[in-house]
C-alpha cells in the first residue's frame, strides 16, 4: 500500500511541478521571442482569436515550454517513484501529451505544430528525464 501511495504522489508531484515549469516558460517566452503586434493571450477567447497572428518562430517557446514541462515533471516522478520509474515517468509524459492534444484541438493550432509538438515534446522528453535521473 505504501508503494502505491508513493507512486501516486510521484505522478501527482511530477505533473504539478512540470505544469509550473510549462507556465513559467510560457510567461518568459515572449521576452526571448516577442509576440507579434495584436497578439493577446489574456484569456482563452482572445488567444483563440489572435493565435493566427503567431509566426512559426513564436512556436519555439511553446514547444520549449511543453518539452521542459514534460522533462522536469517526468524527472520528478522518476526520482520519487518507489519502483517502475520508467512507467511513472511515462505516465507523466502521457498526461502532458493528453493536455497538449486537448489544447491543440481546442485552439486553432497549425497542423504542422500539432504533429511536431505531439511527437517531439512529451514522450521523448519523459524518456530523456528517466535516463537523466539515472533510473534503471
Amino acid at each position: 500500500m505504501k508503494t502505491i501511495l508513493i507512486n501516486l504522489l510521484a505522478v501527482m508531484l511530477g505533473f504539478i511541478v512540470g505544469s509550473f515549469v510549462n507556465m513559467g516558460v510560457l510567461e518568459l517566452g515572449p521576452m526571448l521571442i516577442p509576440n507579434p503586434e495584436g497578439f493577446d493571450n489574456s484569456s482563452m477567447e482572445t488567444l483563440a482569436a489572435t493565435l493566427h497572428l503567431l509566426n512559426p518562430i513564436n512556436y519555439i517557446t511553446v514547444f520549449l515550454a511543453h518539452s521542459l514541462g514534460a522533462l522536469v515533471g517526468a524527472a520528478v516522478a522518476s526520482l520519487i517513484a518507489a519502483n517502475r520509474k520508467l512507467l511513472f515517468a511515462l505516465v507523466v509524459g502521457v498526461l502532458f501529451l493528453t493536455a497538449g492534444l486537448y489544447m491543440s484541438f481546442s485552439l486553432p493550432s497549425p497542423n504542422w505544430y500539432i504533429i511536431v509538438d505531439s511527437l517531439g515534446a512529451y514522450i521523448p522528453m519523459s524518456l530523456i528525464a528517466w535516463k537523466l535521473t539515472g533510473s534503471k
